[in-house]
Parts: C-alpha cells; structure tokens; sequence
C-alpha cells in the first residue's frame, strides 16, 4: 500500500474542497469513491441548515459523472419550511458538473414513546476481525483501504453474495472540521456495492450512478454498519439494497443503481 501523506480526505482551499489520496476510489486512480463526495454533500448541507433540531433525514446524490481528484465548489440553496427543509446542492469541477443531491431535514419534536432500537442482527465491530478485500481490486492507499476502517460481519468480500460489514471513518473529511452522525452514516452507506459484489471485478465493472440514504435516527457511536444485498439483470443494471445500523440497532436504508459493463 502507498505511503499516507494526508490526514484528511479533503483540504479546504478557500471557497474550493481539494481531495486528497484518502478520497480516491477503486474504478479510477482520479476519481473519488462515491462515500468521500456524500459525506462531504452532506456535511454542507447541515450547515446550511445549522439547526440542530432539523436532523438529515434523506440524502440522494446522482453522480452526473466520476468524481475528480481536483479542486470541488459546491453551491446549495436552501427552501423555507419550519418542519420539512429541503437543500439543494451542485458539485462541480471547474465549470463542469459532477453531482447533484438534495438533503431533506425533518424537525425531530420528542414523543412519548418508548425508543425502538431493538439492537442489531450482526457481531459487534469489537467481535468482527476479517478486513475488508475484495479479490482483483489493487489495495492503494484510498477511501475504501485506508480512510475507513472496515470489518467484515458477515458473509465476505473475498467471493460474491450477501454480506455484513462495520464502518468507521478514521481520518476527518475536511482538514480541521468535524465529522457528524450523519456524514459517518452517509458515508458508509456508498460501500454497499463493494460489499455485496456479485460479479468478478476483473471482469466486469459495476459503477453505481447514484445513492439514496434514509435515516430516522443518527449513529450514536463511531461505528455504522451495512448489511448488503446486491441484483444484477442481464440487461447491465442492477440494484444494491443496504440495512443500516449503528451499535444501538436500525438507523436507516440506502440504495445505489449499479451500471453494469463488461471490461
């Protein structure tokens, strides 16, 4: 693996967001994983927002293109509602747009009702050890090798099907700046893809075009989980499927569209 220069997965430069070889992803050495480019939309919308009380509740970025590893600017606008606030954001590079998203914020008003965490179906992270690999993918210092610590909690990567993983984000996305809840779950929500791959990658590639992230509570911890369940149709689409969950239980789903292609 490459030597780590960085302690971020972005450096901000002014008005600009410039990637460093944390953020890079595994179909291109110059384009980003999809996980580095939602957190960080993510991250602009809430504070954008700036009220706590408004929790991100869906996040769906389409990724126009491959994300570059040059300098980012993101523009957002924010709507009016009291209790349903929608932010709208472009990514660009340059004068070319690579991502588009809209965040939704739901005003969280306490109930009383008992709390349904109701745990998890998984081992805990502390209980989890085989990493993160899947077969054909080079291991370079990257989002997915490096900027995530990511154990294996059921199924494997190391052959297609189903399977289970933990996330924990171990570097800050922008130099200087936090890391919500919300930006550590939309974060690993992009790895569903990779997790549940049901195809060879040294035969196929299987980019997803875009991801959708629901979440009714934030994680409460570091760590996020994903259990993943990948379709692929002869017709060269397919469809990723994750629970998300946190140590506590279910927090959320996400959902990717897979473009299917044979090298």
């Amino acid at each position: 693996m490459n030597e780590i220069s960085a302690d971020s997965v972005f450096v901000r430069d002014d008005d600009a967001y410039v990637p460093t070889e944390l953020g890079r992803g595994p179909w291109s050495p110059n384009a980003l994983h999809g996980g580095a480019p939602a957190a960080l939309l993510a991250g602009v919308a809430e504070q954008e927002v700036n009220d706590p009380e408004m929790l991100l509740s869906r996040l769906t970025m389409e990724l126009v293109r491959p994300v570059p590893m040059t300098p980012l600017r993101i523009q957002a606008s924010m709507g009016k509602g009291r209790s349903v606030r929608r932010v709208e954001m472009t990514m660009t590079s340059g004068d070319t747009v690579v991502a588009r998203a809209t965040a939704l914020f739901l005003r969280s008003e306490p109930l009383d009702i008992e709390p349904r965490l109701g745990g998890h179906p998984l081992p805990g992270p502390d209980r989890c050890n085989e990493p993160f690999v899947i077969p054909g993918m080079e291991q370079m210092t990257s989002f997915h090798y490096t900027a995530m610590d990511i154990r294996v909690a059921h199924g494997q990567t190391m052959g297609p099907g189903p399977a289970a993983g933990w996330f924990r984000l171990q570097y800050p996305l922008t130099s200087g700046e936090s890391v919500s809840a919300a930006m550590r779950a939309v974060a690993a929500s992009d790895f569903g893809n990779g997790l549940s791959w049901i195809l060879p990658v040294d035969e196929y590639t299987f980019v997803n075009t875009d991801l959708t992230v629901y979440l009714h509570r934030h994680p409460k911890t570091e760590w996020v989980a994903l259990d993943s369940r990948t379709v692929i149709e002869p017709n060269g689409i397919g469809l990723v499927r994750s629970e998300i969950y946190d140590e506590q239980g279910r927090i959320g789903t996400a959902q990717q569209n897979l473009l299917v292609r044979a090298r």
